[in-house]
């Protein structure tokens, strides 16, 4: 193998570790730097563990990395939504029809500790820790910083720069600061914020609730989340608006108002929370937000996911699009024969605008998720579309399953369909078009005949 470019990674999170490992693959010497502790010897603070839903799009990133049967052992698979209605009354929504396809949860801790693990097994591979980036100058691929054990600072040189440094990117800031380059930035932040909690073992040390879902509290304009440990716990997330409402981060100040709270909206969940009045207030709230930019590279500089395109969690892509993030660019980097500059080009124009597309569905997925799921049209709904997928696995597939188990599809494509099947769907639903007196192959042409007109513009019902 001739000898490749040297590569300077800032940020050794899930994203910039598979990166660093896919590229050292390929031969090219990685510097990978991160300005946190190593988090395979460091304790992560409290409340900043938000466990990741792995699905189809990671699994090909890792499949490609030839991790497949290593990161499968570490998942834990959640075969639908488990949603808990404010009377105790649980319902499983199934995440597709086809019984082979449905999500994962995983610890963010234990997937970037197998990542790491990996990369360390490369000579070719300098791997950083604590160490915060000051100053860069994209201009000649440099970067100044500082040692935070040492107290000193250090001058770092590659050929090439990556940014995989997170939704606050100093690469990002670096390229905006840039007086003759025209980029684009937006940050825009929901009016909700999170706070994570958890639900410990039961008496007899296994899960208090089942296993295998993701379970939802879905309550109008706010919601509580919770996914599955190893260690028979569950993290559990609070999404609640900063202001407005009974309730709101604002107002909830002191522990007996948390406690009247939860009893009141949650109760079924506060049964389960016996730390809930200290996790609450030792916790952090964080907020939530997009970001979106243009163009990714500059120069010899290029970014890569949350410091691309950070995204809400809604649709529990954001990881999964960092990892394709990879994947994709690996294909741009075959495609151009392995010259970077080339590649930085493909891989920006192939990627944006699916990007921006899972950015725009986890917003959509935020208003569905806390409110429309309790719907009884949602319910119905999500019913035929299950059935659909069952009967006709090869022929259809629901907007969730274009964007969460169909990875050869673009985000884009998803969207695009999967928004005009939902519009159908419900459309047909709300104006009596589809009943149960219709085979299950008169609902499916009968909707595909509908997204269609929709997607060209010339489909109208009656009021």
């Amino acid at each position: 193998m001739k000898n490749r470019e040297h590569l300077l990674i800032i940020g050794a999170g899930l994203c910039g570790s598979l990166l660093a490992l896919r590229m050292a693959q390929h031969g090219y010497k990685i510097t990978l730097v991160e300005k946190r502790p190593d988090l395979r010897k460091e304790k992560l603070s409290a409340g900043r563990s938000i466990n990741l839903a792995f699905s189809d799009r990671a699994f090909k990133a890792f499949k490609m990395a030839g991790l497949e049967k290593k990161v499968s052992k570490i998942l834990i698979p959640m075969h639908g939504r488990m949603l808990h209605s404010i009377d105790g009354e649980t319902f499983l929504s199934k995440y597709s029809g086809r019984d082979d396809e449905y999500i994962n949860s995983v610890s963010r801790t234990e997937l970037n500790t197998l990542l790491l693990n990996e990369i360390e097994k490369f000579e070719s591979v300098n791997l950083i820790f604590n160490h915060s980036c000051q100053h860069l100058d994209l201009e000649n691929s440099t970067g100044v910083f500082f040692d935070e054990k040492n107290q000193q600072k250090i001058n770092l040189t590659a050929d090439f720069i990556f940014g995989t440094d997170g939704a606050g990117s100093v690469v990002r800031q670096s390229m905006q600061s840039q007086k003759d380059f025209l980029f684009s930035h937006s940050q825009e932040f929901l009016t909700h914020g999170y706070k994570e909690l958890n639900f410990p073992p039961n008496k007899e040390n296994d899960y208090a609730i089942e296993k295998n879902a993701l379970h939802i509290w879905p309550r109008g304009e706010n919601m509580l989340i919770a996914l599955p440990n190893p260690d028979q716990s569950f993290t559990v997330t609070l999404f609640l608006a900063y202001e407005g409402g009974e309730y709101n981060f604002n107002n909830l100040t002191n522990p007996e108002i948390v406690e009247e709270y939860f009893k009141k909206v949650y109760p079924d969940a506060y049964e389960i929370l016996p730390n809930l009045k200290t996790e609450f207030f030792e916790n952090p709230t964080s907020p939530l937000g997009t970001v979106k930019c243009s163009p990714w590279y500059y120069n010899k500089s290029i970014l890569m996911g949350d410091a691309a395109h950070a995204i809400v969690p809604f649709y529990g892509q954001g990881m999964n699009a960092s990892f394709e993030d990879v994947f994709v660019f690996d294909e741009c980097l075959h495609d151009q024969d392995f010259d970077l500059d080339k590649t930085f080009v493909s891989f920006s124009k192939k990627r944006k605008e699916d990007a921006d597309a899972i950015a725009n569905l986890a917003l959509d997925n935020f208003y569905e998720m806390k409110s429309h799921t309790a719907q009884d049209i949602f319910l119905r709904k999500r019913k035929i579309e299950l059935a659909l997928e069952k009967k006709f696995p090869e022929a259809y597939a629901s907007k969730y399953s274009l964007v969460t188990f169909k990875e050869e599809i673009p985000y884009k494509e998803a969207m695009e369909k999967g928004r005009a099947q939902d519009k159908a769907i419900l459309s047909l639903l709300k104006h009596e078009k589809l009943n149960d007196n219709q085979s299950l192959e008169e609902q499916l042409k009968l909707i595909n005949k509908t997204t269609q007109q929709l997607r060209e513009g010339d489909f109208l019902l009656e009021n």
